[in-house]
């Protein structure tokens, strides 16, 4: 499948269809916890599969457990029965343990679980593509200096980080070849914490290693997606865009109608209601509001698809998901 083609299309349809980054709410529907989810491949190609029959979403999605590529380096999860699984701790502190940290394989923590999950999940959804979600490298690099402590070492360790890029990237390249190879249609890669860097330091610490991921990675049958949900968003487009994704998903935190008005229209953008606020604590009718206050806004434009701001949280209420899918149709 050229999946970029097929989103295009979609984009360009007078009716859009939508792409949330809808997966852990699945766990609801198999009466199984997300520490369950998390640790099982036949669990999660399920609620692939599940999603991809009960909604009418462009594609499935895995799950946006950002957690999986710091552990396989050797981060501390903690694991939650409710909640996403969150690094604790900090792995790299400084230059000597920035240059001792190895590459994992593929073997280490639970990515070829994951792995395994998309390739039981492509066997069993039909018609529809599939995406694996997966960290994007300045993201993971905050997990394995703490996402607070590398916003000082890129001042004060510059180089520091850079070798910690440098490896992230080696393993998310790694990491995204075995999808491809496990019969994924792409990757959606999330890259939040580039979000709450200025431009210039965007420029230097995520953007070029994004764009080596992007270069090892897409080809005509195997796509990209960017996912930046940051408010910094709109200052970086253009160093954004010259990454070279297939698409770019954008968070609730940005205005986007004020994106698109800024995007060629050959770019192709998707956001933006809040998984938070809308999905999972508003209700049927606030949630169809805003939705149809978006594609209002926004669904004229043949280069924009509905979604979620970000990755949509495991208490969501279903009710208020299929409500979004309506009111995307203009029900």
């Amino acid at each position: 499948m050229n999946i970029r083609e097929y989103l295009r299309r979609a984009a360009c349809a007078e009716k859009k269809a939508a792409l949330p980054i809808l997966s852990f709410p699945a766990a609801q529907k198999l009466g199984v916890t997300v520490e369950q989810l998390v640790h099982s491949a036949d669990l999660q190609a399920q609620a692939m599969a599940l999603v991809a029959r009960e909604t009418p979403t462009l594609a499935a999605v895995s799950l946006m457990d950002l957690s999986v590529e710091a552990e396989a380096f050797g981060a501390q999860v903690r694991f939650s029965p409710h909640e996403v699984p969150a690094i604790v701790g900090q792995l790299v502190s400084d230059e000597d343990e920035a240059n001792e940290l190895q590459v994992p394989d593929m073997n280490a923590g639970r990515a070829m679980l994951c792995v395994e999950a998309v390739r039981q999940a492509k066997a069993a959804i039909t018609g529809k593509p599939l995406l694996a979600g997966m960290i994007g490298p300045y993201s993971l690099a905050g997990r394995l200096c703490d996402v607070t402590e590398i916003m000082y070492l890129c001042y004060d360790e510059p180089e520091t980080v850079h070798t910690v890029l440098d490896k992230a990237a080696q393993y998310l390249i790694r990491y995204g070849q075995a999808m491809k190879a496990a019969g994924a249609d792409g990757v959606m890669m999330a890259e939040p914490l580039a979000g709450i860097l200025s431009p210039d330091m965007a420029q230097e610490f995520s953007m070029p290693y994004v764009r080596r991921i992007i270069e090892a990675l897409q080809d005509e049958d195997f796509a990209v997606i960017y996912h930046n949900c940051g408010n910094a968003v709109p200052a970086m487009l253009e160093g954004i865009y010259a990454q070279g994704a297939a698409a770019y998903h954008f968070g609730n935190a940005v205005d986007m109608a004020q994106i698109l008005e800024k995007t060629p229209a050959d770019i192709l953008v998707m956001g933006n209601i809040d998984p938070a606020g809308e999905f999972a604590g508003g209700t049927e009718e606030s949630i169809a509001a805003a939705t149809r206050q978006l594609m209002e806004k926004c669904g004229g434009y043949a280069n924009f698809l509905p979604s979620s701001g970000c990755d949509i949280p495991a208490h969501a209420k279903w009710e208020n998901i299929h409500a979004f899918f309506r009111a995307v149709e203009g029900e």
